[in-house]
């Protein structure tokens, strides 16, 4: 099964999430911008893959087109972590991390669909084993920068059967005002690096007192293994979705400054990486990886699979926004708190052309 022909595509998908979409990003959020890859091999089998791209498609299309793919064509895909390490080396010198690694991600998740296709088989069987055939879901809101409407959102998503809810608010007033409507479910905050040590020491006490499960990367730069250990002595801290390969987060476990690594599969090299991130994970006593998945797309897919074949059951983090379309007509949706894995070879799903068509950029 050889490497026949690779597509990108590109995909600009408007969502509304009831707020300004202002607060967490460069400029105001207000769609999902998705760099699909599809191989096709020799024998006609398709297989997807998603790299992250918020903010960057064109980069990371650009990374794929002109440097990446050119070097696959004609390749074995029945081995996608033998083409992890082949892409990963060719490309050291131009740095492995952030659009590198985004676009080789999808890569490495199209070829592991390819591989469960041909095996017909749903992923999570070639890579642990089908431990569970859904999830608990958690609604991970956006920063709505307003005690008023961040508390109407967490109430809105607990009448809906969420038993845990993440904020991404940055003040006592809005995650307290949060906190009187959860009606017992499970708080987690996260500030996206947002504090300064003293204040994120401050706050995580706080948080503590109130019950919160986690917080998530408090403090700036994310890599700052030492800081987060000094804030984590009062609360159990997340962090993850920033690092990339199996490297930093081997090194972020062994810090013992985090409980839940977050690990995402459009980010940190597909699939291949994941392996050795959980594995990585097994091996400790201390975490729980609780992977990051924002996402819509292949990643989304993966990222239950994955929940699906880890040895302690996860959380999945599903991101509370409601887009013009759906890429996947059959697209498992939270439910009373739970999203099911799809069963089907691969990934379980192939995208809907008609909404390709719709939504595809130029």
């Amino acid at each position: 099964m050889k490497i026949a022909k690779i597509d990108t595509i590109r995909l600009d998908i408007p969502f509304d999430d009831g707020g300004t979409g202002l607060g967490m990003t460069p400029s105001a959020w207000n769609q999902l911008d998705m760099v699909l890859v599809r191989i096709e091999t020799d024998t006609g089998l398709v297989g997807w893959g998603e790299a992250f791209s918020y903010f960057c498609p064109g980069a990371v299309k650009s990374m794929l087109d002109d440097t990446i793919i050119p070097m696959l064509i004609g390749k074995d895909a029945s081995d996608p972590q033998a083409i992890s390490l082949l892409l990963q080396q060719k490309l050291v010198l131009f740095g492995r991390y952030g659009i590198t690694i985004f676009a080789l991600s999808g890569i490495d998740i199209a070829l592991w669909d390819l591989k469960a296709k041909a095996a017909g088989k749903p992923l999570a069987e070639l890579i642990g084993g089908m431990r569970r055939d859904s999830v608990p879901a958690y609604a991970s809101l956006v920063r709505y920068g307003s005690p008023e409407v961040a508390a109407s959102f967490t109430a809105r998503a607990r009448a809906e059967g969420y038993g845990h809810i993440k904020l991404h608010e940055v003040t006592r007033e809005a995650i307290g005002a949060c906190k009187a409507v959860l009606d017992g479910a499970e708080l987690m905050v996260d500030v996206n690096c947002n504090w300064p040590e003293p204040e994120a020491r401050d706050m995580a006490k706080w948080l503590a007192e109130i019950g919160t499960m986690w917080l998530e990367e408090p403090t700036f730069p994310p890599e700052d293994f030492a800081q987060m250990g000094r804030v984590a002595t009062t609360i159990a801290i997340s962090a993850g979705e920033n690092l990339c390969t199996s490297w930093q987060f081997e090194a972020l476990i062994a810090s013992g400054a985090v409980r839940y690594p977050q690990p995402s599969v459009t980010k940190v090299g597909g699939i291949s990486e994941m392996l050795k991130i959980m594995a990585a994970a097994e091996a400790a006593d201390h975490v729980r990886l609780m992977p990051h998945s924002p996402y819509f797309g292949p990643g989304y897919l993966a990222t239950l699979q994955v929940a699906a074949a880890l040895r302690d059951e996860p959380l999945f983090e599903y991101l509370y926004i409601w887009p013009e379309g759906w890429l996947y007509s059959e697209i498992p949706h939270p439910g009373n708190g739970r999203v099911a894995v799809p069963q089907g070879p691969g990934l379980g799903f192939d995208p809907d052309p008609a909404i390709i068509d719709r939504f595809r950029v130029a």
